[in-house]
């Protein structure tokens, strides 16, 4: 049986395996020793959704002013005609036994555009509780003789409009167009709609009056 020999400084006690520190892995042949490993959490690196965006309230009031900030800037810069304008006055009278009318539509177009406004088309459509309908001005040419046949239609009536009429920059025009749709006059006075379009050269928007 072995003795035991009585520790001392110069025979220091051996380290128990279980509190001896951790050591580097044995070096191989010719590399140094490899640096002991740190351990580390990788979601504490790189966090997680709650802890990195904003409160969800935050982040829905943020999409909304967006939203309305978009819609605003969109209404601004929407495309528009340059010229406004009215209708100003309108006569119907029946033609007798046809179940139509012929009406004098009177407007006023402005020109607030930096170039001539130069027509190209113009239409009126009426939208009635019978259905919907369109036409096109009748020829200036032709105003008289419905002024004859028709009296009525000359009570209000202005110059006959010119369609390749052009109005200068700050312009304005006063002007009547004939036209005519197939309904009672009963059905054209409780009309839901009355509009006359105008579409000019070099606008991809028309003017739409409407009464």
């Amino acid at each position: 049986m072995m003795e035991e020999v009585p520790a001392s400084p110069a025979n220091p006690p051996a380290p128990d395996a279980a509190s001896a520190p951790p050591s580097a892995a044995p070096a191989k042949e010719g590399l140094p020793p490899a640096a002991p490993q740190i351990p580390f959490h990788i979601g504490e690196e790189f966090g997680t959704a709650r802890k990195n965006l904003p409160p969800a309230k935050i982040v829905l009031i943020t999409v909304a002013a967006i939203a309305v900030l978009g819609a605003i800037v969109a209404f601004v810069f929407r495309p528009k005609s340059s010229a406004t304008g009215s209708i100003d006055d309108v006569v119907a009278v029946e033609i007798p036994d046809q179940n139509s009318v012929m009406v004098a539509i009177n407007f006023t177009i402005q020109n607030h555009g930096k170039g001539s406004f130069k027509i190209h088309h113009v239409k009126a459509d009426l939208d009635a509780s019978s259905g919907q309908f369109s036409d096109e001005p009748a020829a200036a040419v032709d105003f008289q003789r419905y002024f004859q046949a028709l009296p009525a239609l000359k009570a209000h009536a202005l110059e006959p409009f010119n369609i390749e009429k052009q109005l200068p920059p700050g312009g304005e025009t006063k002007a009547t167009i004939i036209v005519s749709f197939p309904v009672t006059i009963e059905a054209f006075n409780s009309r839901k709609s009355l509009t006359v379009t105008i579409e000019p050269y070099g606008e991809t928007v028309p003017l739409v009056l409407a009464k």
